[in-house]
């Protein structure tokens, strides 16, 4: 199945580069596509169970999805990610 879901916290290419590889590294997530103009991610996943791990990953590295909780700890995460996402691609 396909999800696209809006994420908080995106900034730029260093952030869409963390998001793409996190969310990667995930079993039976692929095809992840990081949009920054419309701040969204779309991704493949088989169960409802993929989708759950791989909005959990995206709070762990400061990108909840919209409507989620984005608390300060959340928007420090992502800048910590973004900063990763542009030393590593």
């Amino acid at each position: 199945m396909r999800i696209q879901v809006h994420i908080q916290n995106l900034k730029c290419g260093g952030c869409a580069n963390t998001i793409d590889r996190r969310l990667s590294e995930i079993k039976n997530i692929s095809d992840v596509v990081v949009n920054q103009d419309d701040g969204t991610v779309s991704f493949d996943h088989h169960t409802s169970h993929d989708f759950e791990r791989a909005k959990h990953v995206l709070e762990m590295i400061g990108y909840p999805i919209l409507g989620d909780d984005n608390n300060l700890l959340n928007e420090a995460k992502s800048y910590i990610s973004c900063a990763v996402g542009k030393t590593k691609k």
